[in-house]
């Protein structure tokens, strides 16, 4: 996992987090290609709702919730898939809101690749603004990769 890059008066975080997974890449891929199904591993992803005007490529409306101790942080994004290569296995959500204001970006992409025993999975997320700093979107990250890696292995197993 990696941290926090300052750049002027804006902080750009990119973390990266993989795992493996003992099953196909289709199955693990379908997890993560759909971002209304985040909310069922990712703590992080209080809300996903697909955009229902918005046939392609589909958009979802994300609610975030991070709590770090007593501070509790709160935070909405509109993402639209802009990369979706099923034989690939690649997914890429980027970050769309339709009010005519600038917003910093939110950028993530999952990657499945095969593996000996079954997939492995890549995500990258990339924010380039100043409202989670002051560490604490890397210490809610690290957090939920930790507990969304185990909550995304028993999904998996479950649907075996």
């Amino acid at each position: 996992m990696k941290g926090r890059e300052w750049i002027g008066d804006t902080a750009r975080v990119d973390v990266h987090a993989s795992l493996e997974a003992p099953c196909a890449p289709d199955e693990l891929f379908a997890f993560v290609d759909d971002l209304a199904r985040y909310p069922a591993w990712v703590d992080l992803v209080h809300r996903a709702q697909l955009v229902a005007d918005v046939i392609e490529p589909p958009e979802w409306q994300i609610e975030l919730r991070a709590r770090i101790g007593p501070f509790a942080r709160s935070k909405q994004l509109r993402m639209r898939r802009t990369l979706h290569d099923t034989a690939a296995h690649v997914a890429v959500f980027e970050r769309h809101e339709v009010d005519g204001r600038s917003h910093s970006p939110w950028v993530l992409r999952a990657e499945v690749t095969p593996t000996g025993e079954g997939s492995a999975l890549h995500m990258h997320l990339h924010y380039g603004g100043g409202l989670w700093t002051g560490g604490v979107l890397e210490r809610a990250l690290a957090d939920q990769i930790t507990n969304g890696r185990e909550r995304l292995l028993t999904l998996v197993r479950s649907t075996r």
